[in-house]
């Protein structure tokens, strides 16, 4: 079975623009940009959709949002405001099957989303 882009990623087999890393969590730049600032945390760890994650996983999803609030303050639109995002399937406009969270900034944000 071939990895997923976000595993090929991960383990260095294409570039990305990290700015976040951990032995847990990286954040990168997404390809897609849908706001001035748009980036990805993304577990080491595979999962294809939020509905894998299980119990014992919950420490991981806190974490990934402590990071994003890092790295909004890092991109200082902390204090200005920022949206985080989780897509679960297609429906919700999932396109890659490895779990991550979008963190969107750098300009107002409409309401409702998409």
């Amino acid at each position: 079975m071939k990895e997923c882009v976000f595993c090929e990623i991960i383990a260095g087999k294409m570039p990305a623009d990290f700015v976040y890393e951990d032995d847990e969590i990286v954040a990168f730049r997404d390809i897609n940009p849908q706001a001035p600032v748009h980036i990805l945390v993304v577990p080491r760890k595979h999962y294809s959709t939020l509905l894998d994650l299980k119990s014992e996983d919950t420490e991981l999803a806190g974490k990934m949002i402590l990071v994003a609030n890092e790295v909004a303050k890092k991109f200082n639109i902390h204090n200005r405001g920022y949206r985080l995002v989780f897509n679960c399937n297609r429906e919700a406009g999932q396109s890659i099957y490895h779990l991550h969270l979008h963190l969107l900034g750098g300009r107002i944000m409409m309401w409702p989303p998409g």
